[in-house]
Formats: C-alpha cells, structure tokens, sequence
C-alpha cells in the first residue's frame, strides 16, 4: 500500500499544452470571449442570409411601404424605397465583414513577405523597402484608400486593393522590428550552422516566433478596415448601390435619418458591435499569448 502510494504521489503531472495554455488565458477573459461569441454570430449569420433570407427582399421596392417604422413583418423597418431594412443589414454584412477579412489578410501577406525581408536581411534591401513604405505612410491610410479608389473606379475588388496597398506599409514596419529583435538569437546562429538557406530561417524559424504578436495586430486592424470600408461607402466611393453596405446602407438614408432615426441607427449599431467584438477579442489574444501571464 504504502509503495502504490508513494508511487501515485510521485507520479508526475500531466503538462498541458502551449496551445491549451492559451486557450485558458483567453477564456479567463469574459469580454474576450462574449466579443468572439458575437462575431463568431454575426459572420454566420451573414454567410448563411442565402439560405434562409430572400435576396429579393434587398432590392425589392415598394413605394407604399416606405419609411415603416420597425415591426413584425420588416424587423428593421424600411428605407425610402420601401426597401426591407433587416434583409440589406444582414446582407451588407457580407461586404462588411468578409471584405475586411480579405483586406487585412492581403495586407498581412504582404507585410510579412517585405517587413520580413528588410528586417533579415537589412543593407540595401531594408532601405529600398522602408523608403518605399514611408512614402506611403506619409498620407493618412483613408485619404490614401480614397486616392485608390477614385483612380480605379467603384466595386468590390478595387476597393479591397485600394484598402489592402495602404494597410501594408503599417504590416511591414511592424513585422520588420519583430524580426530585427529575433535575427541575432541563438537558434538563428544554429540553424545557419546547420546549413538552413536564409529564406528557410526566416519563414521556418523566425515568423513563426513572431506571429502570436502580429495575430494580435491582425485582429485590432481589422476593426479599423471594417470602419474604413463603412466609410468609404457613406462618402459614396466604395460598394456602388444598390449593393448593401452598411456604410452604403447609412450614406443612402442620411437626407432622411433626422426623421426617421432608426435608418441610421440600426446600421451603426452594427458597425460598433461589429468593430468593438474585435477590439475584445484583439485584447484577450494579447493576454492569452503573453508568455508573462500566470496561467
């Protein structure tokens, strides 16, 4: 008995993973985790509207039912053209939500490909990049993606890569001082003994190191693109209607939102929820992959 004993009692604990680490700091984090609950929504709502939401109801007119006041058949009321409000929200958040995934995943490519290279390599390279990316951080990101788009033209597509060219001098800098800080450690030095190529080190070895910061960065932008993209369609130069926007949706009712409030509301309450679900989440992945926090 008394050998079972000290043998249970010596056994060693079972350790627990670094990503479960993770993921029980990010759930001690109740804002963290209500505002991936809410997005989490929002995006399944919007992706599955086909399935259970007629699109016609977003384009379909009607003049006598124009400017109803929420109810039990338009949820959300409807717009000057009788338009179902609840429908073009839904819908617009499509547009709003995945366009600005692929904006900041583009922008996030990028940057690690030309932050990467100029923080590692260094010399010639990082003075061609960073010149490059100081020449675009030198006007504002929305003036910049104003510029773009009024050069190109409306639509999805060029809007994402009017976006995309003035998140990136911004997703470079910051990859480029996180490799800067890694390039001079020791399993760096180990890897270029063992006869690792330059570009093995830096993708195999170092981005990795660095990523846990860069998601964090990732996700606190995102909100920001979302507020980018709503903007841009409210000055009329990002989604052409009748597409749904939320920005597109509020810029559309603005000569009647004094009247009837909820058109404007509605729409911008989505928006905020949107971005401030985000910003929770941005901030619980900040505590979750500090290596500092108690677990």
């Amino acid at each position: 008995m008394d050998m079972k004993k000290e043998k249970t009692t010596s056994s060693p604990q079972k350790k627990k993973s670094q990503a479960q680490l993770i993921l029980i700091r990010f759930t001690k984090n109740k804002l963290a985790v209500i505002g991936l609950i809410v997005l989490v929504a929002l995006m399944l709502t919007s992706l599955t509207a086909p399935l259970w939401l007629d699109y016609s109801k977003v384009t379909h007119q009607s003049v006598r039912e124009s400017f109803q006041t929420p109810n039990a058949e338009h949820w959300f009321g409807t717009d000057q053209f009788g338009r179902d409000l609840f429908a073009r929200v839904i819908y617009g958040g499509r547009i709003s939500l995945f366009a600005g995934l692929v904006t900041i995943g583009i922008a996030f490519l990028l940057g690690i490909i030309l932050g990467g290279a100029a923080g590692f390599f260094g010399g010639a390279v990082d003075t061609v990049i960073m010149r490059f990316t100081d020449i675009l951080m030198s006007v504002p990101g929305i003036l910049l993606s104003i510029s773009i788009v009024a050069a190109l033209g409306q639509g999805l597509f060029k809007m994402l890569i009017a976006l995309s060219v003035s998140l990136i001098p911004r997703q470079a800098r910051t990859v480029r001082s996180a490799v800067i800080t890694m390039r001079g450690q020791e399993f760096v030095e180990a890897a270029r003994t063992y006869g690792c190529s330059n570009f093995g080190i830096l993708f195999r070895y170092i981005i990795p190191n660095v990523l846990g910061p860069l998601i964090v960065g990732v996700m606190m932008g995102l909100g920001g693109v979302i507020l980018q993209i709503a903007s841009l369609g409210y000055l009329g130069i990002g989604i052409a209607p009748p597409t749904p926007e939320w920005g597109t949706i509020i810029s559309e009712n603005q000569a009647n939102i004094m009247y009837h409030m909820y058109l404007g509301i509605i729409p911008g309450l989505f928006i905020m929820i949107a971005v401030l679900s985000l910003n929770f989440v941005g901030d619980g992945l900040r505590d979750a992959l500090d290596p500092k926090m108690k677990n």
